[in-house]
C-alpha cells in the first residue's frame, strides 16, 4: 500500500504539491490525474525520494521509499522512460537491474517476453528507440523485480492503440494478482478503463478522490416527455430542481427538449405517472470522467488527452 499523508513540497515561494493525502490499496489500480503542471509528477517524486518533501510522509507497506533495503523488489518505478542510458542496448539497461537486484539472469529474458522486445530489439542501443520502445523498456525494469508495487509515470506516452491495450492488460493483471499501480496520466479514456480509484490533483491540491464507482456514479436523470413544461413544475413543486434544455440531447443533437435533474430516475417516473406525463426517455445520466476532470480542474488546464 502506498500512502501519502500531508505532503507539501516548496520551491521558494511556489507551492508545487500542498498537503497531498490519499492512499493507493494492493490489489488496485488508482488512476492519479490532473493537468500539466498540476504536481503529479512531483508528488510521485517525492514517493521514491528523488525529491524531498517541504512537509509531510510517503510510506509504502509501512516504510520510506529509501529505507527499503533492496527498493527494486519491492517497488517498480517509471517516472520517465527517456532517462534510459541511450548508449546502452535494452538488454544491458535490464541485465545491470538484474544484478543490480540480485536476480537470476534468465529474468532479463523473461521480462523482454513480457514487454513484446524482440532479441534485435533487445541488442540496439536505447538511443535508437521509438518513446514506445523505451515505455516497454522502463516498465521491463520495473517488474524485472517482481515487486508488489508499481508507481508509474505517464506510461502511455509513446505507445500505439495496440501498446496502449496491452499495457491496460499487463496492469490489470498485475493489480488482480494483488498488486498495487499507482498511474499517472493525462489520457482520461484510457484511466476511466484501468482505474480501480482516482485521485485528481489541480495547482497542486487534491480536488476530488473515491473509487470509480463512487465518482462516475449516475449524475442524476435524463427525461424526455410528452410535456416536459408539466413535468418541470410537477418536480418543483416538490422541491426538486429540474432544468429544461431545449438544444436536445447531451451531445447538443436534436430530439426534442431534454430535463434534467439530479433526483433518481425512479422519482421521476413517479412524478410523471402521478401528472399524468408520458415519458418518451427516462434515464441515467452519463457522468464520464471528462466533464468531471474538466469542471474539476478549470483553474489549472493547459491541455488534456481525452481519447
Amino acid at each position: 500500500m502506498i500512502a501519502v499523508e500531508g505532503v507539501t513540497k516548496q520551491y521558494g515561494h511556489f507551492t508545487a504539491v500542498d498537503d497531498v493525502t490519499f492512499t493507493a490499496r494492493p490489489g488496485r489500480v488508482t488512476g492519479f490525474l490532473g493537468p500539466n503542471g498540476a504536481g503529479k509528477s512531483t508528488t510521485m517524486r517525492v514517493m521514491v525520494g528523488l525529491t524531498r518533501a517541504s512537509s509531510g510522509t510517503v510510506t509504502i507497506s509501512g516504510r520510506h521509499y529509501v529505507d527499503l533495503p533492496n527498493p527494486g523488489l519491492e517497488v517498480g518505478v517509471l517516472l520517465d522512460a527517456s532517462a534510459q542510458h541511450a548508449g546502452r542496448t535494452g538488454r544491458e539497461i535490464l541485465v545491470i537491474a538484474q544484478q543490480f537486484m540480485g536476480l537470476p539472469r534468465q529474468r532479463v529474458d523473461q521480462m523482454l517476453e513480457v514487454v513484446s522486445l524482440t532479441p534485435a530489439e533487445a541488442s540496439r542501443r536505447v538511443g535508437n528507440y521509438s518513446l514506445g520502445m523505451r515505455q516497454r523498456l522502463g516498465i521491463a525494469t520495473a517488474l524485472i523485480g517482481d515487486p508488489e508495487v508499481l508507481i508509474l509515470d505517464e506510461p502511455a506516452n509513446g505507445l500505439d492503440p495496440a501498446g496502449i491495450r496491452w499495457m491496460r492488460d499487463l496492469l490489470r493483471g498485475y493489480a488482480d494478482r494483488g498488486g498495487t499501480v499507482l498511474l499517472s496520466s493525462h489520457l482520461l479514456h484510457e484511466i476511466e478503463v484501468i482505474a480501480d480509484d482516482i485521485v485528481m490533483i489541480g495547482n497542486g491540491r487534491i480536488v476530488s478522490q473515491g473509487t470509480k464507482t463512487e465518482l462516475l456514479h449516475a449524475a442524476g436523470t435524463v427525461v424526455r416527455a410528452t410535456d416536459i413544461a408539466v413535468l418541470q413544475r410537477a418536480l418543483e413543486q416538490l422541491g426538486i430542481t429540474a432544468t429544461v434544455d431545449e438544444n436536445g440531447d447531451e451531445n447538443g443533437a436534436g430530439g426534442g427538449a431534454v430535463l434534467r435533474t439530479d433526483v433518481d430516475p425512479a422519482l421521476v417516473g413517479k412524478v410523471a405517472l402521478e401528472v399524468g406525463v408520458a415519458l418518451t426517455e427516462l434515464r441515467a445520466a452519463d457522468a464520464g470522467l471528462e466533464d468531471m476532470f474538466l469542471e474539476l480542474t478549470a483553474t489549472s488546464q493547459r491541455d488534456v488527452a481525452i481519447a
